[in-house]
């Protein structure tokens, strides 16, 4: 597969390198503010490898806000989806899952094109805009959310910010592990298992694998997930390191678009009852990835990093999802009949990345710089087949089953025979992107840093449109700079201000097959940083502004189609508060005020819809606020650990161009975890401890994707 990429490579297209919003891990960052003991120990711990795209960068040093969810965060609280990881720090928030069948979410405000998962990084690659499935967290050794310019700019992604996944690879020198087993609530068993093995001075491999399955919240939805994610690390002398990376992923699961609100009454149905049809079967995700990465240092001052990725998913079945056009839907007629439509989906793509990158530092004088300098050459390929059975305008004389009508008060599934469909999009699009980017930060006193630097990028993206035999081509190429500065007040807290201007191409074209312009962005930002008691406590308060052209939004008259809808601007203040305090007290803080709004009039061409300045975007709250803190003890001689957090998200509009609004909800947390023998733990957590009822992301009224009710969790996990 490695191989084949590497053939391909003159047809590949569009990388997103971390340039310096990796330069500076939190993790590690954070161990440089302590001792070498403590910091040689966190680099071990963390990785075993200094991950590429880091440059040599403090945490205090980087004019950009930077937030960390490690592994052990996201294990005290039993979490095992991305999509609830991320649901850790206020900037990011949830959006549409195609029917939970994706990671969807945005960052400061901006989602990107609704009707493709959210693009994410794992390690620094581009991986998450195939149609995998939900991203499980085993594997995930910490999740970085990068913000701001700096991710707009060298990361290709959305101007708000950038996720990056650092998974957990093989270790030199050591043998150890884990294994555990949990049960869950809804009758769901998981066992997960990480093992990494030693098998000479310079070789190692590291298993990690997991299973899970069982019943959902959702009346007849049960689930199935297995993975397996294997890294191999070879040292190829005193200063190489070579690292091979597999991933191998299945999901199954009903396709799911929730329940109906209908007049604004979110108890319309309950919140378990299943509208589509169970007969329909699972909606089944495959990936299958690879990661190949060469790291060598010349010396102290000057390394290079070359890395290639590969990787390929399919998603394929059938569903039934309510009518979301009002003249065709019955409900709106009796109050209880609702009128569906029958899907059916055979999406693939194809994503193969070559990068590389060279990082030093050097003086003029009495100025130091510190740069960063690369380039990246990416194709994605994304096929996608959909058909479909819409039912007619609702009139007297139109039958249930013309409607394939399901009665919300008495629900009979399979009172009629699935309706056979027709293909609506049937379109393969290319897009190849070649990009180039160099960073100097300099020193121009012990206390002033200035960085400057940009980067290039051209692209290439072609509609194939099946049905139409309509080839759709567009080509743009755009330099985008950047700048920033940090200055140190003194310990514990400096300040910071950062410019930037992002580019990135919008994906396929619309229901009339016009290809869409790339979105270009600008994006300020300023804040004040904390790093105090010797690096054990971090935090950033930041305020931003961003503004996007070309931006899309969901077609509501079309489903699966996406509209420009021109400018948008986000802007807001954000604060993030994370360590360790006296008296073993962990602390985690997230808070984000966001202003999210269109900029631009819209008018649909079929008066689905009508956008105003000033309209909020869709799924986007203005407050959102995440706490915890667990404190660790001593019960009967053994370690232990209790924790609560509590998470707040504002209410938020529902649906593109109307004033449908998801409420506001609070969730309670609780969590703790105890040692019973040696290499033996005891865990377990209860998640919406008061079963308040809420509601996760919202499509429209007729597509609303209701939150778990309380759901506990407990297990047992063996370690070596």
């Amino acid at each position: 597969m490695i191989l084949r990429l590497f053939m391909r490579a003159g047809s590949g297209a569009g990388a997103l390198p971390l340039a310096v919003a990796l330069s500076c891990a939190p993790a590690f960052a954070q161990a440089d503010e302590v001792g070498p003991a403590e910091s040689e120990r966190a680099e071990i711990t963390i990785t075993g490898v200094r991950q590429p795209y880091r440059g040599n960068f403090k945490l205090r040093e980087i004019p950009q806000a930077i937030a960390t969810i490690d592994e052990t965060v996201i294990a005290q609280n039993g979490i095992l989806r991305l999509t609830d990881a991320l649901d850790l720090n206020a900037s990011v928030v949830r959006q549409n899952t195609l029917g939970g069948l994706w990671d969807s979410f945005a960052v400061r405000g901006f989602a990107g094109d609704e009707n493709l998962p959210s693009g994410y990084l794992v390690n620094g690659f581009n991986a998450g805009r195939g149609f995998s499935g939900q991203r499980d967290v085993a594997g995930i050794e910490r999740v970085e959310v990068l913000k701001g310019p700096a991710a707009a700019v060298l990361g290709r992604g959305e101007p708000g910010g950038s996720i990056n996944l650092v998974t957990k690879q093989a270790e030199l020198g050591r043998t150890f592990g884990t294994a555990s087993l949990q049960h869950r609530s809804f009758d769901t068993l998981r066992a997960e298992g990480d093992a990494n093995l030693s098998l000479t001075d310079t070789l190692s491999v590291r298993l990690i694998g997991y299973a899970e399955r069982g019943d959902t919240f959702r009346d007849t939805v049960r689930q199935k997930r297995w993975g397996f994610l294997p890294s191999v690390g070879l040292k190829l002398g005193a200063a190489t390191r070579l690292t091979y990376d597999f991933e191998l992923t299945r999901v199954a699961v009903p396709f799911d678009r929730g329940i109906v609100v209908l007049n604004d009454d979110f108890d319309t149905v309950p919140r378990s009852r299943f509208l589509g049809e169970p007969g329909d079967g699972d909606t089944v995700a495959r990936a299958t990835g690879h990661q190949l990465r060469l790291q060598h240092d010349f010396n102290t001052r000057w390394s290079v990093s070359v890395g290639a990725s590969h990787r390929d998913t399919r998603l394929t079945g059938s569903s039934s999802d309510a009518e979301t056009v009002r003249s065709r839907q019955k409900l709106y007629v009796d109050g209880r009949s609702l009128s569906r439509q029958r899907r059916s989906r055979r999406y693939t793509s194809e994503h193969s990345v070559l990068r590389a990158e060279v990082a030093g530092e050097f003086n003029t004088g009495t100025l130091r710089h510190r740069v960063l300098m690369g380039g990246d050459f990416d194709h994605f390929d994304t096929d996608q087949l959909f058909t479909r059975y819409r039912g007619p305008v609702v009139t007297p004389a139109t039958t249930d089953q013309a409607g394939y009508v399901l009665d919300l008060q008495n629900p009979v599934y399979g009172r009629f025979p699935p309706p056979a469909t027709a293909p609506i999009t049937n379109r393969l699009d290319v897009q190849r992107t070649m990009g180039a980017y160099v960073q100097d930060q300099i020193s121009l006193t012990d206390r002033l840093q200035v960085r400057i630097g940009g980067r290039y990028d051209d692209f290439l993206l072609r509609v194939d449109n099946r049905l139409t035999d309509v080839l759709g081509r567009r080509k743009r190429s755009r330099f985008s700079p950047q700048a920033g500065i940090v200055y140190e007040l003194g310990k514990p807290f400096s300040l910071y201000a950062a410019y930037g201007e992002g580019y990135r191409a919008n994906i396929g074209a619309d229901a009339a097959g016009n290809v869409f312009e790339p979105e270009t962005s600008r994006s300020i930002e300023a804040g004040v940083k904390l790093t105090a008691l010797g690096g054990r406590l971090t935090g950033t308060l930041a305020a931003y502004q961003l503004e996007k052209s070309n931006v899309l939004a969901t077609d509501t008259l079309n489903p699966g189609f996406a509209v420009a809808i021109g400018k948008a601007r986000s802007r807001g203040i954000e604060a993030d508060l994370n360590g360790r305090l006296p008296g073993g007290i962990e602390l985690l803080l997230s808070y984000a005020y966001t202003d999210a709004e269109a900029r631009s009039r819209v008018l649909d061409p079929s008066f689905s819809f009508q956008i105003e300045p000033g309209d909020p975007l869709i799924n986007i709250p203005r407050h959102n606020l995440n706490v915890q803190a667990a404190k660790r003890l001593r019960v009967a001689a053994r370690d232990a650990l209790i924790g609560a957090g509590v998470q707040h998200v504002g209410a938020r509009n529902g649906e593109t161009g109307s004033d449908f609004a998801l409420p506001s909800h609070t969730l309670v947390r609780v969590f703790g975890q105890a040692d019973i023998v040696d290499g033996v733990q005891l865990f377990g957590s209860v998640t919406n401890l008061f079963n308040e009822h809420w509601y996760a992301n919202s499509y429209s009224p007729v597509w609303v994707q209701p939150g778990a009710p309380r759901t506990a969790t407990v297990g047992l996990r063996a370690s070596f």
